[in-house]
């Protein structure tokens, strides 16, 4: 029987450590070592952690907090931003959504959400959801190129969820219940790439989406931290605390007044005085910080 082998990887007695991917392609460093002149001789400490090969740009012993990052990953110069809800942000408009639940919605329902003018993105809620990623994906991969991008509210700030939206393709990513400047720097943390993430580069349908609208800037991996909408909401109390300097951390596009959940949370209703200074604390944090703020809003098509 004949099996198909799609990926590779290889691990020995510490023989060789050049190959950075290790899918058996000539020429790799794994069938022909001598391609990679600077990596470790077979059976000898190289002596990396403390001493750099000539010519590289970080000297000296490894020091991660003093890392400086290369230039593989930049965007070409004068790079356009592609993503049209990024677009539409920074040229001073304002985006819109529907909500849809992938547990309770199809897949054909969310296409007809996403052609329609009046949203920009959808907010596939995967917060108050039992739908799994497996079902948004149905739903994304159906019409991922419809007027409105594909979003999602994730559960938190944490790597999973951020990492299954990031690399299903969407392109707004709303973090809730950010009770912390900490908790706002997590979620900018798997959000993003390196430099300004820690995101992993793994494989993923986004650049099925999106490489071809990318190539100008250089393609998707090269682009995405400048074309992402991330939204952080202040709904807590804690949140409240600290909305002035979770509305400057770098990466937040906007933060969201959560209007439920500031009444959950402080045990006032809209028009009640406390319950309008909440909201109006995160109308000025956005106004200070030079972001987007983000709300509840009934739309009526026209």
């Amino acid at each position: 029987m004949k099996s198909a082998l799609f990926m590779a990887a290889v691990c020995s007695a510490a023989l060789y450590a050049g190959a950075a991917y290790a899918q058996g392609a000539a020429g790799d460093g794994v069938d022909n070592p001598g391609t990679f002149p600077l990596a470790a001789p077979a059976g000898k400490d190289s002596g990396a952690r403390a001493h750099a090969p000539a010519g590289a740009v970080n000297q000296g012993t490894f020091n991660v907090k003093t890392w400086k990052f290369g230039h593989r990953t930049d965007p070409m110069p004068g790079a356009q931003l592609w993503n049209p809800a990024k677009i539409k942000m920074v040229s001073g408009g304002k985006l819109y959504s529907a909500t849809l639940d992938p547990q309770r919605q199809t897949p054909d329902q969310y296409c007809a959400a996403a052609n329609t003018e009046t949203n920009d993105f959808i907010w596939t809620e995967m917060q108050h959801s039992s739908g799994t990623w497996h079902d948004a994906a149905l739903m994304w991969d159906q019409c991922p190129h419809a007027h409105a991008v594909p979003g999602a509210r994730i559960p938190n700030a944490n790597e999973f969820d951020e990492q299954h939206a990031m690399d299903m393709g969407a392109l707004v990513l709303v973090i809730p219940t950010v009770r912390s400047v900490a908790e706002a720097k997590e979620g900018v943390k798997w959000a993003y790439y390196p430099p300004m993430g820690s995101r992993s580069a793994g494989s993923g349908v986004f650049g099925q989406f999106w490489n071809a609208m990318a190539m100008p800037a250089g393609g998707y991996r090269n682009s995405i931290n400048q074309n992402l909408v991330l939204i952080e909401m202040i709904e807590t109390l804690d949140g409240l605390q600290d909305v002035d300097q979770i509305a400057k951390v770098p990466g937040v596009s906007g933060i969201f007044a959560a209007s439920s959940d500031l009444g959950n949370f402080g045990g006032y209703r809209q028009g009640d005085p406390d319950y309008e200074r909440e909201i109006n604390m995160v109308h000025d944090a956005a106004l200070k910080a030079g972001i987007k703020l983000c709300a509840r809003a009934r739309i009526t098509p026209t």
